[in-house]
This record gives C-alpha cells, structure tokens and sequence, in this order.
C-alpha cells in the first residue's frame, strides 16, 4: 500500500517569514499551524497562512 505525502510552503501574515514542511494530512497540519497548537518556528513566527501545496 502506497501513502500520500505533500510537501507544503507557509508563511505568517505579513509573507516575511517561509516554512517548508512534509506531512501525510495536509488539512490536520495547517489547522494545527492557525490554531497554534505545535510549538517551535512555526508558532514564533505566527506561520499559518498556506502558500503552495
């Protein structure tokens, strides 16, 4: 059984800051990054607007 990966580009609002990731749920992953529910850059850097999937 294969398994679907997505490689995905996000950036905060003001698009100063860029963030590339690898996720198999792309939907869980950025409603994770608006709800601020990871620690680390991501929730820094306010990342949670996707760019390119």
């Amino acid at each position: 059984m294969n398994k679907q990966f997505y490689v995905y580009i996000m950036t905060n609002k003001n698009n100063t800051v860029l963030y590339t990731g690898v996720t198999n749920d792309l939907n869980r992953r950025v409603y994770e990054y608006k709800k601020k529910l990871m620690d680390g850059f991501t929730k820094k850097y306010n990342v949670d607007k996707l760019v390119f999937y």
